[in-house]
């Protein structure tokens, strides 16, 4: 099924998301995802209801759908006057202030008590709040999703009304309350406004990286000729096999792969490390790493949303887009929450009239204040702003989650699974020591890397990579079996293998080898290998205990292997010697004890990464859509293993106070308003810094301890 992307302008809060998000389900649009904070929408095309009616669908409901250099909604609103909240509060304030100087202690201007000068004050300010929010809540309305902006609305067009009904049956000295609908409308702009730029921190992460795809690049191209011109083009412009020169100081604007040239480049932005990392002929390039120093010529590998960088980005679109379980609740109040505000409004209002012997022009000012003070933004926005600082620190430093539910249910998680080769060691193997029989050397190592050049291992790519050859043999059927090794038969009908030591217990009782070699059931041979624990390894597992977090190894290698580097590291239990559905049903009885989290390369270990409650994959940048793990660490190495642990159990800790705060303000406010000991002003500009508190306090994650 196609995915959908849409980029959607005009959404304030959760409650529009939400809006947007239950029309496309209506329409029966399947895996929809939307992010307010971002303004991303997708989901799955469907043939009964069309992009096109979608898009319709979601600009009826009175937001824009942004296309590419797109200037339509600018234009739109540059006619209007306005582009932003900002603006709209200083247009506001200046109407407003002057309904507030006679309030003030030691001033009485007599004539800012006429009706028809508070009016004339009170229109301006009326129409621009009308014109936002009052056609927003009429749009809603007659979708049948009503928005906070409908609560605004009211609050604003009651006081608003009322004062306009005194005015013209001249008794404006008991029904004035113009300053209360220009208060209402000038203060949630303004918290509007706070709110904007508080929530728009908690995207600097993904603003950095979406910057860092719109780079120039210099294209090179040949004149009939074949002499080399080189001229500026945009990256989003280059497609793939376009030869690029990358000088000293720029950004790699795609992934490619050096053609010519040697530069050490700086890759901080995908992995995290700044350390300078040295590149020559052959290597590959990613797009948004800097040149410190060198030149190089390239040729384009990956653009747009298949290269590593927009693979990273929308990774973490889709991760900000999703909801843990956490958020249900919160979602399911929220789409009942408009309704349920106007009934305790009505509530207050006839309870203070009726039965607290309130007039009526104070009994309409607390229904009012109920209206503006509630805030389902704030419930909303617990999760969705938590989850952006996390998903963001966490990407800034060469961690990615591949979806929010990995950042919840690490709170939970006591022992974590490592595999050994490539994860707990370097990975980069080095051949020790090999005996042949029978056969010559030569034949032998052509024999060996004849059938290890069709493996990924990299056990197999050490032994291809020393023993590289012309002379190998021609294999008419090869085949991988994973945990035993490699399979083959030549054109003469010779059948070899290479593998552990499982293929080779009937022909040898010596186990103590990596690799052995057989062809037509004979040993030709064995090969041992070594690799170097990883230096950040011990501390990584010191952490972890001293967190009370049980460390299992679990490997396909040689059981007295796997116990010297588990003796090394201090590693809790060693499970040696296991094929991957062993490993899987290991994973799967771990799991059944307590929340498993495990880590390995992503490649042989992928059944049981999937099968752990999180899976955690140290992986090459170029590879990352072939994990199968939530969660991928970019540094090549365990190091910031604690920092993801800890940022997903500092998320969850972060949305449990959002939501405490975004609870407990609406429980206390609305009965406070209706009460009248908070009056509609007031709650105006309440409601807008309730949700600043639950951005500050998201932010905080960028600088909390966590690990």
């Amino acid at each position: 099924m196609e995915k959908v992307n849409l980029k959607v302008e005009g959404m304030d809060c959760t409650n529009c998301a939400l809006t947007i998000h239950r029309f496309l389900e209506s329409k029966g649009l399947q895996n929809v995802k939307v992010n307010f904070i971002g303004g991303d929408v997708s989901f799955d095309r469907n043939e009964k209801f069309t992009l096109h009616e979608a898009e319709k669908g979601i600009t009826g409901l009175g937001y824009h759908i942004k296309q590419e250099n797109d200037t339509t909604q600018k234009k739109k609103l540059t006619r209007i006057g306005f582009t932003n909240h900002f603006q709209r509060f200083i247009f506001c304030f200046i109407f407003t202030a002057p309904l507030f100087i006679d309030m003030l202690p030691g001033v009485h201007i007599h004539a800012l008590m006429d009706p028809y000068v508070q009016l004339s004050l009170t229109i301006p300010v009326f129409l621009a709040g009308m014109s936002f929010f009052g056609a927003s809540a009429i749009r809603s309305l007659l979708k049948g999703y009503p928005n906070m902006n409908v609560l605004i609305a009211m609050g604003a067009l009651a006081a608003f009304g009322y004062s306009l009904y005194g005015t013209f049956t001249h008794q404006a000295e008991n029904f004035m309350f113009y300053e209360t609908s220009a208060a209402i409308i000038t203060f949630v702009f303004f918290g509007n406004w706070i709110e904007e730029r508080a929530v728009a921190t908690t995207q600097t992460a993904l603003k950095r990286l979406t910057i860092s795809k719109k780079l120039m690049a210099n294209m090179i191209a040949f004149d009939d000729n074949h002499e080399e011109h080189v001229f500026p083009v945009e990256s989003s412009s280059l497609k793939v096999g376009d030869i690029i020169l990358i000088k000293s100081g720029e950004q790699v604007p795609v992934d490619c792969k050096v053609l010519w040239g040697e530069a050490s480049l700086n890759e901080a932005i995908v992995t995290g490390e700044s350390a300078p990392v040295f590149k020559v002929m052959n290597d590959k390039l990613i797009g948004g790493s800097i040149v410190e120093t060198g030149t190089l010529k390239a040729y384009a590998t990956a653009v747009g949303e298949d290269s590593v960088l927009g693979r990273i980005l929308q990774m973490m679109k889709d991760a900000q887009s999703e909801k843990p379980p956490v958020q249900q609740l919160a979602d399911k109040i929220s789409a009942i929450f408009v309704p349920v505000v106007v009934g305790i409004a009505l509530i207050a209002l006839v309870g203070n009239y009726f039965l607290a012997d309130k007039g009526f022009g104070d009994s309409l000012l607390r229904s009012i204040a109920v209206l503006v003070i509630a805030c389902p933004c704030a419930m909303g926005l617990a999760t969705p702003a938590a989850i952006a600082v996390g998903l963001g620190r966490a990407a800034k430093n060469g961690i990615l989650f591949r979806n929010a539910k990995s950042l919840e249910v690490f709170k939970d998680i006591s022992q974590v699974v490592f595999d050994k080769t490539g994860t707990l060691t370097t990975g980069e193997f080095k051949i020790t020591a090999h005996q042949s029989f029978l056969i010559g050397d030569e034949e032998w190592k052509s024999i060996v890397y004849s059938l290890e050049k069709y493996s990924n291992h990299p056990v197999a790519r050490c032994i291809t990579k020393e023993w590289k050859t012309k002379n190998e043999i021609r294999c008419t059927k090869i085949e991988e079996i994973k945990g035993l090794g490699m399979k083959a038969t030549d054109k003469n009908g010779n059948e070899y293998a290479a593998g552990s030591y499982k293929i080779a217990g009937a022909f040898t009782e010596d186990g103590s080898h990596d690799i052995y070699v057989l062809r037509n059931k004979e040993l030709l041979g064995w090969i041992d290998i070594a690799d170097d624990i990883r230096t950040e390894a011990k501390a990584v597992i010191s952490f972890l205990q001293s967190k009370k977090i049980k460390t299992i190894l679990l490997s396909g290698d040689r059981k007295q292997k796997c116990e010297y580097v588990a003796k090394q590291l201090g590693i809790d239990e060693v499970i040696a010697e296991q094929m991957p559905e062993q490993k899987l049903e290991r994973i799967s009885a771990f799991n059944q004890i307590a929340p498993t989290a495990m880590v390995g390369d992503g490649i042989n270990d992928a059944p049981a990464l999937a099968k752990a409650t999180v899976g955690i994959s140290l992986s090459d940048a170029s590879q990352i859509a072939m994990q199968t793990a939530q969660v991928v660490l970019m540094d090549h190495g365990l190091k910031h293993l604690p920092l993801s642990l800890g940022l997903g159990k500092h998320t969850y800790i972060t949305i449990k106070q959002n939501l405490f705060w975004a609870f407990a303000y609406n429980v206390v406010a609305i009965p406070f308003a209706a009460f009248g000991i908070i009056s509609p002003a007031f709650g105006a500009l309440a409601m807008g810094l309730s949700d600043v508190v639950l951005a500050v306090n998201s932010v905080r994650l960028n600088w909390k301890k966590v690990s």
